[in-house]
């Protein structure tokens, strides 16, 4: 596992994050209501001081009400201003030494702005959801709100009896009290704070997929209604995960669940061990099967092995957009260079001023990244060969799972399996602006 920690601020979201320590767990005990859209919430935090002595520290955390804050059971001098929960100890905490936070806070939760529009905590018709990236982790809970400051998570969940409660993870226990039932999931797994996905509404659970031995338990979670379609749509998911399975290795978490929201969304979402979807993403007629297989390939891609800041996004969704082409080909449809050749001609006839190693802020979710990066991979696949490119991809998210990597990390990877350099292709497709010529596939690569 490859844990590369940012030793300054996020380029993109400076106020975002505090590189002068780590969190290795996070405890959150909530309870919400949802007519009253009404949130609170105890937090225990246990970070780790970073190579100095920490006399101030930062967490990310939306206008709510501040109830108290403990350092190590001693209260500290706080402020909270502009998202931003600055506390300073009452004594700096040593160099490297382990600490303990502690926060209560309640309001009524909203999505914070971005230039995306809000993010975060969204309050349903009749529940609520949960889709933080890039930044809205903390429309909800107190977090050093950066993608390579990855920890552990236990969710405690009290709502109202009627609703249900999906979270990524393991459900530990389901405890009903007169007309409130307390949801509890455990993440092990090492997960950004906008990697936390929630869901709260009336759901009814499905079986997607019977593990059996060694197999990865899927559930879905949807409106009622909507499961005839559902279950077409979402019918290939387990045949899915077998094909990545051989393309990118074992499944990096302990289950797998589907969400779909009785609502649209504009995009599904992708959570750790859990994705989100919209009512308009179910169909009947698998109109969204290239969704399906693009976030269930962000567990490997941006959830396990996921990036060291947002300059580097190209990691998580030009990689999910491969999966989508190579979905296709293992499973009867187009082959990968058929769909190369159709991005191919799209990004022809679009500006060619995305650089996508280093986007922008306001290009880091643009079209064009997503396709240039499938067509990066692409390029590295027609270079490589087939067996030295899998090979190649399965050690990818075999050596890094559970870290935080870099565009370098990646290059660097790459040629320890590449027969030859192929800094010329990175060259192109990744650091110029300029669109290369489509990738051509030799002798060595199938389909």
């Amino acid at each position: 596992m490859t844990v590369q920690q940012a030793v300054s601020p996020d380029p993109y979201f400076p106020a975002n994050g505090d590189p002068r320590y780590r969190v290795h767990r996070y405890e959150l005990a909530l309870d919400y209501r949802p007519g009253p859209n009404r949130l609170s919430g105890t937090a225990r935090i246990n970070g780790i001081a970073g190579r100095s002595p920490l006399a101030e520290f930062v967490l990310n955390l939306a206008d709510f009400k501040i109830g108290r804050v403990r350092v190590d059971g001693r209260q500290p001098h706080y402020t909270h201003r502009g998202g931003r929960l600055r506390v300073r100890p009452a004594k700096p905490i040593r160099a490297g030494a382990a600490f303990t936070v502690e926060v209560h806070w309640s309001g009524n939760p909203k999505p914070v702005t971005s230039p995306w529009g809000g993010l975060g905590w969204e309050e349903l018709e009749d529940g609520a959801l949960v889709a933080s990236q890039p930044v809205g982790a903390p429309s909800w809970y107190p977090c050093n709100d950066r993608p390579a400051d990855k920890a552990s998570y236990q969710i405690s969940i009290t709502t109202p009896s009627a609703y249900a409660v999906v979270a990524g993870g393991r459900l530990l226990t389901r405890t009903t009290k007169a007309s409130t039932t307390t949801w509890v999931y455990e993440q092990s797994a090492p997960t950004s704070s906008y990697l936390v996905g929630l869901a709260i509404g009336k759901y009814q659970t499905v079986v997607l997929a019977d593990p059996g031995l060694g197999g990865v338990p899927q559930h879905g979670h949807i409106p009622a209604h909507l499961l005839p379609e559902f279950s077409r749509d979402f019918a290939r998911q387990p045949q899915m995960m077998h094909v990545f399975q051989q393309l990118f290795g074992p499944y990096p978490f302990a289950e797998y669940a589907v969400v779909v929201t009785e609502e649209a969304l504009d995009v599904p979402v992708e959570a750790q061990g859990l994705s989100l979807f919209g009512a308009n993403h179910v169909d009947g007629a698998r109109g969204s099967e290239r969704l399906v297989a693009h976030e269930l390939a962000h567990q490997w891609f941006g959830n396990s092995v996921s990036i060291a800041d947002w300059r580097h996004i190209w990691l998580n969704e030009g990689f999910a957009k491969y999966a989508e082409w190579l979905w296709s080909e293992r499973s009867g449809g187009r082959p990968a260079h058929r769909h190369a050749a159709a991005a191919h001609r799209l990004l022809s006839s679009l500006p060619q001023d995305l650089r996508l190693a280093d986007p922008g802020r306001k290009s880091m979710f643009d079209d064009r990244l997503y396709e240039r990066g499938g067509l990066t991979l692409h390029a590295v696949r027609c270079a490589m060969g087939d067996d030295a490119f899998f090979r190649m991809l399965r050690g990818w998210a075999g050596l890094h799972r559970g870290g935080s990597v870099s565009t370098t990390t990646f290059t660097a990877h790459v040629a320890r399996f590449a027969a030859e350099p192929l800094d010329e292709v990175f060259q192109a497709w990744v650091y110029d602006t300029a669109l290369p010529p489509l990738p051509t596939a030799d002798t060595r690569m199938a389909g």
